[in-house]
């Protein structure tokens, strides 16, 4: 069972994977507030069912997750739907936010803040995270107004390429493995692989371009 401080931490630290996963589905016809706000959603699904025993990074874990509520609002129409007394939760806890931010003289954790208004982290994590608007540039000028949307670069977004890529190799058999990592980890020639591989470079040539599609196949959304 992962305790309420874990959890509201890797939830603080790791809204820029949110970030970075519905940063790939922008231009698909849903409003960017929609996919952040359905990723915020697999975030907080992933800090509740996280198991550090397992082995592996709380990221790993959650970039799954967060992909898989992004891909539901495909599904399910297009947008996230917010109840009234959703509405009402999130305009009380944003109140409560800036009351406490004012008398601590900083922004207040989701634990601190889930302590003052009487509800879980997790709670009070989907409330902050269903409230937070695009990024975006107010134009306002003699000729014209309005909101321009700006894509932002998450600091984690090398981090969560990097992550897909590992969990893509991982999927492949021992001898493709092989041949990736030592062609674009290693730095080997093609030649120098087949030598390594006892294979000739005609066969290390066309297995590599086999599996290069099939990386990039799993690879694209």
């Amino acid at each position: 069972m992962v305790r309420d401080k874990p959890r509201s931490q890797m939830i603080e630290e790791n809204i820029g994977l949110v970030h970075s996963c519905a940063n790939k589905f922008r231009g698909r016809g849903v409003e960017y507030d929609d996919l952040f706000q359905a990723g915020c959603v697999g975030l907080v699904k992933a800090a509740d069912g996280f198991d550090e025993e397992r082995g592996f990074s709380f990221s790993t874990y959650a970039v799954p997750v967060i992909l898989g509520e992004i891909k539901r609002i495909f599904r399910d129409g297009g947008t996230v739907k917010v109840s009234r007394a959703m509405k009402e939760k999130i305009r009380f806890a944003m109140k409560e936010k800036e009351k406490l931010a004012e008398h601590l003289g900083y922004e207040p954790t989701i634990s601190q803040l889930s302590e003052k208004i009487g509800m879980s982290v997790t709670e009070t994590a989907e409330l902050l995270t269903a409230a937070m608007p695009t990024v975006s540039l107010t134009v306002d000028d003699e000729n014209s107004s309005g909101e321009i949307d700006i894509p932002v670069e998450a600091p984690e977004e090398r981090i969560s390429e990097i992550m897909s890529l590992h969990q893509t190799i991982e999927l492949l058999e021992e001898e493709e493995k092989n041949i990736i990592n030592l062609r674009y980890f290693k730095g080997f020639t093609q030649s120098k692989t087949a030598e390594v591989l006892g294979m000739s470079q005609v066969q290390v040539s066309r297995k590599e371009k086999k599996i290069l599609t099939k990386m990039r196949n799993k690879l694209i959304v």
